[in-house]
C-alpha cells in the first residue's frame, strides 16, 4: 500500500457520471483524493473540463494518454461499457490502481482478463458498485448473512421503475445497440440490482430466462425480462425487469425458514416467525395450522446511504491504509454472470448451468455484434 497521505486520480471519461465525480473529487468531498486530471474524446466535455474543474486538473482527449502520463495514482474509468476493459489493463500494466463504473464488462471473460492484470500489477481494483452503501441493502445483507432468520426459501425482485422513452434510446449511437452497449435493461439499468441480488442472496445454480428485445421500444436489445433462478441449497428465485412499465415496482422480497424481508419504497419491513417453518411444518398437529408470526416490524437502520462518494472513500482509504473496499474487482464478474447468464439462457431457449461456457456466451454475442446496426 502506498505511504504518501493522498491520492492523485484521473477520471477518463466524463459524460453525465464521469462529470458528476470529477465535480465531487475537485469539491473535497471526498478526503486524501485529488483530481489530477481527466479525459474524453469529445471536444465539448473537454470544453465543459476546462471551464468548470480546477485550472490545475489537465485536460486529455484519450484515455491512454491520460493512463501515460504520469499525472495520477489511479483512475475511474466512466466510458462505454466496451472499452472498460481494455483501459483498466492500460491502467494496470501502467502501475495505476483502477476503479471502474458498472458493469466490469459486457462480457465475463474480459473481466477475468481485467482481475489477471490487477493481480498482476499489485494494484487495486474497485467496482463503483454505490447502492451496496444503501443503508436498507446493507440491513438485508447483514440480517441474512447473520442467519438469524435461516436459510433462503424464495428471492422475489421486480424492478421495473427504470422507464425510458423512445427518445432517450435515439440519445446516442451506442445505446441499445449490441455492438455499441452489448445489451439492453440488464447491462445498462440493472447491473446495481444484479449485483446486490448475488451480494445479499448468493449465486444462483441455475437460470432460465426470456429476454424480450424490441418488445417495447424501437431497439435491438432487450427491454422486457423475466428469468428464473435455482440456488444450490434448493431456494427459487425471480427477477423481472423492464423500462417500459409505468407505473413502475422496486419490490425487493427474500423468503426465509424464519420468516421474510421486503424492501420496497424505501422501507425495510420484517416479518419473523416464533418458530423455524421447517421445524413447524414437520411437527405441527393440524393440517391447516400456520406457523405463529411473532413480529412485523420496520426495521431501524443508520441511515447512511454515501452512494459514489462512500465507494470513492473506501477505495481511497484502501490504497492509502488497507481498509475494506465496497466491491473489488472479482465481485465485478458475479453481477456480469447473472445477466450473460440470462441472456444466454434466453438465446439459446433453455436453462443454463452457472458457471456457464464463457466462450460459447461470446461466440453468441459476437452474432449479434456482427448484425448490429448503426443509429
Amino acid at each position: 500500500m502506498k505511504t504518501m497521505d493522498t491520492v492523485k486520480i484521473g477520471v477518463i471519461g466524463i459524460g453525465n457520471m464521469g462529470a458528476s465525480h470529477s465535480m465531487n473529487i475537485s469539491a473535497g468531498k471526498i478526503p486524501q483524493l485529488e483530481l489530477g486530471a481527466v479525459a474524453d474524446g469529445i471536444p465539448e466535455r473537454r470544453t465543459w473540463a476546462e471551464q468548470n474543474l480546477p485550472s490545475e486538473v489537465r485536460v486529455f482527449d484519450n484515455g491512454k494518454a491520460l493512463i501515460h502520463s504520469k499525472t495520477c495514482d489511479a483512475i475511474l474509468i466512466a466510458v462505454p461499457h466496451y472499452e472498460h476493459p481494455a483501459l483498466a489493463i492500460e491502467a494496470f500494466n501502467a502501475g495505476l490502481h483502477v476503479l471502474c463504473e458498472k458493469p466490469a464488462g459486457v462480457y465475463t471473460k474480459e473481466v477475468r482478463e481485467m482481475n489477471a492484470a490487477a493481480e498482476k500489477s499489485g494494484k487495486v481494483f474497485g467496482m463503483m458498485f454505490n447502492q451496496r452503501t444503501n443503508c436498507l441493502y446493507r440491513t438485508m445483507h447483514d440480517i441474512v448473512a447473520g442467519g438469524s432468520m435461516g436459510a433462503i426459501k424464495r428471492v422475489s425482485w421486480i424492478v421495473t421503475d427504470w422507464y425510458r422513452t423512445q427518445n432517450y434510446y435515439n440519445s446516442g449511437k451506442w445505446r441499445a445497440t449490441w455492438a455499441g452497449e452489448g445489451g439492453g435493461v440488464l447491462l445498462n439499468q440493472c447491473p446495481h440490482q444484479l449485483d446486490l441480488l448475488q451480494w445479499i442472496c448468493g449465486m444462483p445454480s441455475k437460470i432460465r430466462a426470456f429476454c424480450h428485445n424490441g418488445k417495447w421500444h424501437d431497439i435491438e436489445v432487450e427491454d422486457d425480462v423475466t428469468a428464473y433462478l435455482e440456488y444450490p441449497n434448493g431456494a427459487t428465485g425471480t427477477f423481472i425487469t423492464s423500462t417500459a412499465d409505468a407505473p413502475g415496482t422496486n419490490r425487493f422480497e427474500i423468503t426465509l425458514e424464519m420468516g421474510k424481508l421486503v424492501c420496497e419504497n424505501n422501507t425495510l419491513t420484517q416479518f419473523l416467525l416464533a418458530e423455524n417453518e421447517r421445524t413447524f411444518c414437520k411437527t405441527a398437529l393440524g393440517g391447516f395450522d400456520r406457523p405463529p408470526q411473532c413480529a412485523e416490524k420496520i426495521i431501524e437502520t443508520d441511515g447512511k446511504n454515501e452512494q459514489h462518494v462512500g465507494v470513492l472513500k473506501a477505495f481511497t482509504a484502501h490504497i492509502l491504509q488497507g481498509s475494506p473496499l465496497i466491491a473489488d474487482g472479482k465481485e465485478g464478474i458475479l453481477g456480469l454472470m447473472l445477466s450473460n447468464g440470462m441472456h444466454l439462457s434466453s438465446w439459446l431457449d433453455t436453462t443454463v448451468a452457472v458457471p456457464f461456457d464463457e466462450d460459447l456466451f461470446l461466440r453468441e454475442l459476437n452474432k449479434r455484434r456482427e448484425n448490429s446496426r448503426s443509429k
